[in-house]
């Protein structure tokens, strides 16, 4: 306030003891003043509120986030414990430099699916056979389970140096 040398602020009294208006001071300048800074105040207090109802938002939203990342998380993590098919043979030998090595597969893994064999359809070996045979020279699709993920190899069955068309040991699961 410019009249604050005279002793008057925000709240001192405008009036003399006996009520009429101080001849001291500029009545209105201080008048003025002090509207000005309550309008300030006032200003001052709706931007506060404005900045702390986005800062709850934001950090409502953050935690919304974090809780559904962490529920998605958690759904995946589930699905995948479940959703791992049920494996019916399991590789265990295969010999570098065949079809079965240069596609990726792997000593351990669990087949799951191998062409059109699965867990529901699958008697013995034959039925792998059988499969490997008719697709001779084309890409078959087989599902592993690979340290508990599930992992798609193209095989192509063809003729190469060691015998068979593989190239890889296979054998059923005992459940």
């Amino acid at each position: 306030l410019p009249s604050q040398q005279k002793g008057v602020g925000m709240n001192e009294p405008l009036v003399d003891a006996e009520g009429f208006p101080r001849d001291d001071i500029d009545l209105y300048q201080v008048r003025t003043a002090r509207h000005n800074i309550i309008c300030l105040q006032n200003d001052h207090k709706a931007l506060m509120k404005q900045v702390e109802e986005a800062l709850h938002q934001l950090h409502a939203r953050e935690k919304e986030k974090h809780a559904k990342d962490e529920a998605e998380a958690l759904a995946e993590a589930m699905s995948q414990n479940q959703s791992l098919p049920q494996a019916f043979a399991k590789v265990n030998a295969v010999t570098p430099g065949s079809p079965a090595s240069l596609s990726g597969l792997q000593i351990d893994d669990e087949i799951v699916e191998f062409g059109s064999v699965n867990v529901n359809n699958f008697q013995n070996l034959q039925n792998i056979a059988t499969v490997v045979q008719h697709s001779e020279g084309r890409p078959l699709s087989v599902t592993v389970i690979r340290s508990g993920k599930k992992v798609h190899v193209g095989l192509t069955p063809k003729r190469w140096a060691g015998k068979g068309l593989l190239g890889c040991n296979i054998i059923p699961l005992q459940r």
